[in-house]
């Protein structure tokens, strides 16, 4: 089995920035994609950014530019540099995990899932 742990979560401004950490253990080489999913009050969770395993990224157009998802494999630790936050990023968010090799893979079959955390920004 898989862990999926994060941290970073908070409360923030707007235009200011917050970095999550999600790390991995147990039998996490069977990890290839990962990715930071989100859910706010009354929508669907949504798949914010995802990473495969060599490092290509893709994010939501509402995030580009401002939001940079990026891994560690050696430390089994994803991340996600959330600068220029909106009121709108308010959410709880969710690190993801599965062995598919793609993001569009990781959106069909989520494996793993972290414990969520609440990110929270106010004007």
């Amino acid at each position: 089995q898989v862990q999926l742990v994060e941290s970073g979560g908070g409360a923030a401004q707007v235009g200011e920035s917050l970095r999550l950490s999600c790390t991995a253990s147990g039998s996490s080489r069977r990890i290839n994609t990962m990715g930071w999913f989100r859910q706010a009050p009354g929508k669907q969770r949504e798949l914010v950014a995802g990473i495969t395993k060599d490092g290509r990224t893709q994010y939501i157009d509402s995030v580009k530019g401002r939001f940079t998802i990026s891994r560690d494999n050696a430390k089994n630790t994803l991340y996600l540099q959330m600068n220029g936050l909106r009121s709108d990023d308010t959410a709880v968010y969710y690190c993801a995990a599965s062995p598919v090799f793609t993001i569009a893979g990781l959106e069909a079959r989520t494996d793993y899932w972290g414990q969520g955390t609440q990110v929270t920004v106010s004007s």
